[in-house]
């Protein structure tokens, strides 16, 4: 079986490390990532907001290597989240980042 994802935007906002009750390091981020076509209808392109999880040493790497607007890539793989709201069971596609690459990252 194949799980694999390779992804490249940029970061929608800061990204913060938070530790785990167990300890573990962790941090969340958004891609938003062009996609390679123009929409017919408007002509202009679409983008897709993707959200990555990031682990131990990745996770505090490129929290304080990226900022706000940094273009990253990130190889990772797809994970499904399970939730209930209200009653109702909701499935949510994540990506599970293993690895980060930094192609332009923002300056303070």
């Amino acid at each position: 079986m194949l799980n694999n994802v390779v992804l490249v935007g940029r970061t929608v906002e800061d990204l913060e490390v938070i530790t785990t009750e167990s300890g573990l390091k962790t941090c969340r981020m958004v891609l938003a990532c062009q996609r390679p076509f123009k929409n017919g209808e408007t002509g202009e392109y679409d983008t897709d907001f993707i959200p990555v999880q990031l682990w131990q040493v990745v996770a505090e790497m490129t929290a304080s290597n990226c900022k706000k607007g940094s273009t990253v890539a990130v190889k990772g793989r797809l994970a499904m989240r399970t939730s209930d709201v209200n009653g109702v069971k909701i499935r949510q596609v994540e990506v599970v980042g293993e690895r980060v690459v930094f192609i332009n990252t923002k300056k303070e």
